[in-house]
C-alpha cells in the first residue's frame, strides 16, 4: 500500500523550490508518492520538472522589509501569510498526507493545525543576522520549528557550527540532480544571480572583457533548464549569491565565490568564512570578484544530502 508524503517550498525563489524538489524526488519510489505545493516563481520550475504544483498566496517578508519598510510588512506580508497558513491547511486536508516535508513556516503552522506529522527543512537560522528584529524573529521561528516538527533536517556545507539552531538534525548539502540533462563544454565562468542580486549582468560583461567565457543564468540566450547541476559540474568556477547555488556547488564539486545582497546570504557566508571551509570564497565588490575569478579556490567535495534527508524522513514515519 503506498503513502503519500507532502513537500512545499517557500515561495520567496527558485532556490527553495530547487531543494526541495530533489528531496521529493528522493522520496518518491514504489511504496511512496509525493505531492508538491509552494508558490512564487519556484513553482514554475517544479512546473518544467514534470510535476503538478499547489499554489497558496504568496508572501515575500524579504522584499517587503529591504525593499520597503514595517508598513508594508504589516500591510502585505502579514494579511498574506494568514492566508498562506489557510491555503495550506486545506491543501493538506485534502491530500491527507503521512507527512508534511518544508521550508515554508506557514506550511509548518498548517501542519499543526491539520495534526499532520511533520518534519522541517532549512538552513535558516537567527545568528544569520544583524538586525535585532529579524534575529529575533527567526530565533522564535526556530524554536517554533523545532517544538511541533519530529525532527529539524538542517542541511549545511559546515560542520555542525555554534550558529546553528540547538537540536537540528545535520545533514549535507542538497542539489537536484539531473534527470538525463547535459551541460555545454563551455561554460566557462557559471555567474548565477538571485532574486534581490543586482548588478550581475555588469559583472558577467566584465569577466568577458578579461577574456573568461561566461555564462550568465537568466540572460537572453540563457534556455530554462531542469536542472542547474549539470551546468555546474561543467563551469570551471561559479559566481553565485544564494544559498541553494553554493549547496549546489559543493556537491558539484565546482570552487564557488559567493557574492552576498541579502541579510540572510550575508551570515551564511560569515559561517563560511568563519569556519575556513574549502571551495568557497565570499566578496563583497565586483572589482574583487574578478580578482578571485583570477585566482579561484580549491575545488570543493560534499555528499548530496537529498537522499539522506528522505531516508530519514522514511525511517521515522509512522
Amino acid at each position: 500500500m503506498s503513502r503519500t508524503v507532502a513537500v512545499a517550498h517557500y515561495p520567496e525563489g527558485a532556490g527553495h523550490a530547487t531543494r526541495m524538489l530533489a528531496v521529493a524526488q528522493a522520496l518518491e519510489g514504489p511504496e511512496t508518492d509525493v505531492v508538491l505545493a509552494g508558490g512564487g516563481p519556484g513553482s514554475r520550475f517544479i512546473e518544467y520538472n514534470g510535476y503538478e504544483v499547489y499554489r497558496p498566496a504568496t508572501v515575500d517578508y524579504i522584499g517587503d522589509y529591504q525593499g520597503g519598510s514595517i508598513l508594508d510588512v504589516v500591510t502585505r506580508s502579514v494579511p498574506n501569510s494568514l492566508k498562506r497558513v489557510f491555503d495550506f491547511a486545506r491543501w493538506l486536508r485534502r491530500e491527507d498526507p503521512a507527512a508534511l516535508v518544508t521550508d515554508d513556516m506557514f506550511a509548518a503552522m498548517a501542519a499543526q493545525f491539520t495534526a499532520t506529522p511533520l518534519y522541517v527543512l532549512t538552513h535558516n537560522a537567527a545568528s544569520y543576522y544583524d538586525a535585532a528584529i529579524q534575529e529575533a524573529f527567526t530565533w522564535l521561528l526556530n524554536q517554533y520549528q523545532l517544538s511541533v516538527a519530529r525532527a529539524f533536517l538542517y542541511p549545511a556545507v559546515w560542520p555542525p557550527d555554534q550558529g546553528d539552531p540547538p537540536g537540528v538534525v545535520h545533514i549535507p548539502p542538497i542539489a537536484l540532480e539531473p534527470n538525463g540533462a547535459q551541460a555545454p563544454d563551455d561554460v566557462g565562468v557559471l555567474v548565477v544571480p538571485s532574486t534581490y542580486s543586482t548588478n550581475f549582468g555588469e559583472l558577467a560583461r566584465m569577466l568577458r572583457e578579461e577574456g573568461h567565457t561566461v555564462t550568465l543564468v537568466g540572460d537572453d540566450d540563457w534556455e530554462c533548464a531542469a536542472s542547474l547541476l549539470p551546468w555546474i559540474r561543467s563551469a570551471d568556477m561559479v559566481v553565485c549569491s544564494g544559498y541553494s547555488t553554493v549547496m549546489e556547488a559543493a556537491v558539484a564539486g565546482t570552487p564557488c565565490i559567493i557574492y552576498p545582497f541579502t541579510d540572510e546570504q550575508h551570515g551564511v557566508s560569515r559561517v563560511i568564512e568563519r569556519r575556513g571551509l574549502r571551495g568557497f570564497q565570499v566578496e563583497h565588490s565586483t572589482p574583487h570578484i574578478l580578482r578571485a575569478v583570477r585566482h579561484p579556490p580549491e575545488a570543493p567535495s560534499h555528499e548530496n544530502g537529498a537522499k539522506r534527508a528522505a531516508e530519514f524522513v522514511l525511517n521515522h514515519m509512522e
